[in-house]
């Protein structure tokens, strides 16, 4: 061992000598009296069983009641030497990808970026300063939590399975690595939805478009399927994608979920925190993993589904006719795989008695009601675009309606996890008897209710729906009634309100636009019209506390 070399006195340095590094290694092997923690990658077994001095000391400290524990990555390749090492060592795990390696003790830390014969650990950072052994320590827990047992994995390899894993995180770095893990993994099929144009540009800065492009070099017969909202950069950087076995269509941003699948096995779920964001790590949020074949061949299901749709709309470009037949029978098409599939995800859910798993079905269901939402607003869109929005009137009670409404919606708040205090008044004089369409008129207010509970970010709010009559804009004798719908919710953003009943107009990462533009073109073809209006807070005139939204309509003569 080096003269200068001491594990006494408080030391932190890049020793960069092989020869000082062994020495280092073996030190804290000797000083260490109570527990080793190791992660090493997966050279690192064969390294230490075959250099006596590593292995030795590690069969010396546990023979001293020193507990090591050891995470590697167990392959085909090293299971013979990790058979090995799992004798001279009390726990050893597994995880893909490790690098390098960490090695922990009571009061001293080691670190090294490779384990290779030749060089064996040049460079390495050593310490016996607290914080930084601490900071470490911290490292290798948080891997070991994640890590799979030795024995499963020993399984997995012997008789070739693959136990079913299901991953949620909120770390972005996670999803980074995992990407490009899947991406290398593929050998058939590779499949993606990017939530938004944004989240193209964010991957293709992140170099997963590169990593596409050599996989398509290096595996060409790999089936590459992409779903993207798009831009002229995007349109430009597709374009010069070589390889004929890679398809991208365009699509509009659907949800704020982008999902990866490989070869229907694998599925990587991201779902979108910030869309403004440029780097990867800081735009999304929460990321599940699954090779559960359930959850991965529903998402696979929904994005054939879209892909599908995606058939039909390139041909809407050919005509002006073939625009708006494509609408219809788009959302027809997109309608009728969606029950069956909520249905199934359904009974796989109540079926499922893994936590993980039910929490990701539950993801999974929640996104196809948004979809089967969404069919039903493309149907109405493409009724009111190609002017066969038909209403069946008939005489009804507005009163009876709205009460109606709330007791649905108030029920299925609890799923939503809010207490939301409903008040209604009616200043008519009970004058409330209604002529028109009952199940469009119905289908405005629980929109317009539906907004305002989603916009009331906290678990508690008031909704409160009034009724009055009024007269019609310019014209004293025409008496219309006017439904007020107003919420405690954060209110309108200044952006969206100049163009709030128009088509996608909506910064909200619940929904797509369509909702206010449909019940605007229902209002209107009853003759009435549709407003709304930031609420003032008394107690603060420069804020704003909630919304309200208004609708008119003639009274019944």
């Amino acid at each position: 061992m080096s003269d200068d070399i001491s594990h006494d006195k408080k030391n932190t340095r890049i020793v960069r000598s092989m020869g000082e590094a062994v020495s280092y290694g073996i030190g804290l092997l000797q000083n260490v009296k109570e527990k080793i923690d190791l992660l090493v990658d997966v050279n690192g077994p064969a390294f230490i069983i075959k250099f006596d001095a590593y292995k030795n000391n590690y069969s010396q400290a546990r023979s001293r009641g020193v507990k090591v524990r050891c995470v590697t990555e167990v392959t085909k390749d090293n299971i013979h030497h990790c058979k090995e090492f799992r004798k001279i060592v009390d726990e050893l795990r597994h995880l893909e990808g490790l690098k390098g390696s960490i090695v922990v003790s009571e009061s001293e830390f080691i670190g090294t970026t490779s384990w290779r014969e030749k060089q064996l650990l040049n460079p390495v950072i050593y310490s016996n300063e607290k914080e930084f052994v601490e900071q470490h320590q911290n490292i290798f827990d948080i891997i070991w939590k994640k890590s799979k047992p030795y024995a499963q994995r020993i399984t997995e390899i012997e008789e070739g399975t693959e136990a079913e894993t299901i991953e949620t995180t909120d770390n972005p770095l996670f999803a980074r690595t995992k990407v490009f893990e899947l991406l290398d993994s593929a050998n058939k099929e590779i499949l993606i939805i990017f939530s938004t144009s944004n989240a193209f540009h964010r991957q293709a800065r992140d170099g997963a478009v590169q990593k596409l492009t050599e996989i398509m070099s290096n595996r060409p017969w790999i089936e590459t399927k992409i779903l993207t909202p798009k831009d002229s950069e995007i349109e430009r950087i597709v374009a010069e994608l070589p390889n004929p076995n890679l398809c991208v269509r365009f699509i509009e941003a659907l949800s704020k979920v982008s999902i990866l699948m490989v070869d229907r096995k694998y599925s990587l779920v991201a779902e979108l925190k910030d869309d403004t964001k440029l780097l990867v790590t800081e735009a999304i949020g929460f990321v599940t993993y699954s090779n559960s074949a359930p959850t991965v061949l529903s998402y696979a299901a929904i994005f054939d589904s879209l892909w599908k749709q995606t058939e039909l709309y390139e041909q809407l470009q050919i005509h002006d006719r073939m625009q708006k037949e494509f609408i219809n029978t788009a959302a027809h098409e997109l309608r009728t795989p969606i029950q069956p599939l909520l249905g199934l995800t359904q009974i796989l859910r109540s079926k499922a008695k893994d936590k993980e798993q039910i929490e990701l079905l539950d993801i999974v269901i929640r996104n196809t009601k948004k979809l089967r939402v969404l069919a039903e607003n493309i149907l109405d869109i493409s009724k009111i675009e190609s002017n066969s929005l038909k209403l069946n009137k008939q005489n009804f009670s507005l009163d009876g309606l709205i009460l109606d409404i709330v007791k649905e919606l108030g029920n299925k708040l609890v799923d939503e996890n809010k207490e939301i205090k409903f008040e209604y008044s009616n200043s008519t004089d009970a004058y409330t008897l209604m002529y028109g369409d009952k199940n469009r008129i119905g289908q405005v207010i629980s929109n317009l209710i539906g907004n305002s509970i989603k916009f009331i970010n906290q678990k508690e709010g008031v909704i409160s729906i009034s009724i009055r009559k009024g007269k019609k804009s310019g014209n004293d004798k025409d008496t219309v009634v006017v439904v007020e719908i107003k919420d405690s919710g954060i209110g309108i953003d200044s952006e969206i309100f100049p163009k709030l009943f128009t088509k996608f107009a909506t910064k909200s990462f619940q929904g797509t636009g369509l909702g206010l533009y449909i019940c605007k073109n229902i209002i209107e073809a009853h003759g009435g019209q549709i407003w709304a209006e930031n609420n003032t807070n008394d107690n603060n005139k420069d804020g704003k506390k909630g919304a309200t939204f208004s609708f008119s309509m003639p009274l019944k003569d």
